[in-house]
């Protein structure tokens, strides 16, 4: 798929759902200033599943947060749907690696934190935490805190929340990496399930290679820092997907060799 830039329709008017736009960011630190990411344009579309990579230091935490509307690009935009992001929204579920759950409230509690924030009625609540708890096998949790859980199983509570908005995108920052190899392999299947049943649009940052090239449709590259878009692979490859596999293995091994 072309990039915008490559696109003869602008940003604004682009089908996408995501679409970014020549994403620029430069940070003041005391005598000089940084440039962490430059000229960055992609687009992803309804129900795609997008990881992006790149070398440690080149923006992705950054791009991630710009299009989560948590930090203002220096240039460029990004546009959902056609409307350009002025900070974060409701269209926009977020989980990050730090799991953020409330200590003090319970799994189900947690969950429903976005519909309060929304004036949900309880009722409607009650019925959406339900659906989420069931969407991530954890219903039988409902009522447990998290200093009870797993880390597999907080992470599960933190896509829970995201989903129980309904957004229509899902933002996650290396939600994975601070769980072991065994439990991220079986929440990488969970993830798969859950993106099949919601059909939601996602977008993924990892450090991992392999996991990209598990998950993805097509994974964005970005360069060394300041931070661009090396390539995009698509990856192409039916699901599931078996590390050991000649495909599989010469996908990640044409990723390794863009980032180095």
């Amino acid at each position: 798929m072309a990039s915008v830039n490559d696109s003869d329709a602008s940003a604004e008017e682009s089908t996408a759902t995501v679409a970014v736009d020549g994403i620029g960011k430069r940070y003041e630190t005391g005598r000089q200033d940084v440039q962490a990411i430059a000229d960055v344009s992609f687009a992803v579309e309804d129900g795609e599943f997008v990881c992006i990579v790149g070398p440690s230091g080149c923006g992705k935490t950054t791009l991630f947060r710009i299009i989560a509307g948590l930090e203002d690009p220096t240039a460029g935009g990004v546009f959902l749907g056609g409307d350009r992001v002025e900070g974060p929204g409701t269209d926009r579920g977020m989980v990050f690696q730090e799991y953020g759950l409330f200590p003090w409230r319970t799994v189900s509690e947690n969950v429903a934190f976005g519909l309060e924030q929304q004036d949900v009625s309880e009722a409607e609540r009650e019925t959406r935490v339900a659906e989420m708890l069931d969407l991530v096998g954890l219903s039988e949790f409902a009522d447990a805190y998290p200093k009870e859980l797993s880390g597999g199983m907080k992470q599960r509570v933190g896509i829970a929340r995201a989903l129980a908005v309904d957004p229509e995108i899902l933002l996650m920052d290396e939600p994975f990496g601070s769980v072991d190899a065994q439990t991220r392999n079986m929440l990488h299947d969970e993830l798969l399930d859950v993106w099949a049943e919601t059909e939601k649009t996602v977008l993924f940052v990892t450090h991992d290679v392999e996991e990209a090239v598990k998950l993805a449709d097509r994974i964005v590259v970005l360069s060394e820092g300041p931070g661009s878009v090396r390539e995009i692979v698509d990856v192409g490859l039916d699901r599931p997907r078996t590390r050991t596999d000649e495909a599989f293995v010469e996908h990640a091994e044409h990723v390794l060799d863009l980032l180095h």
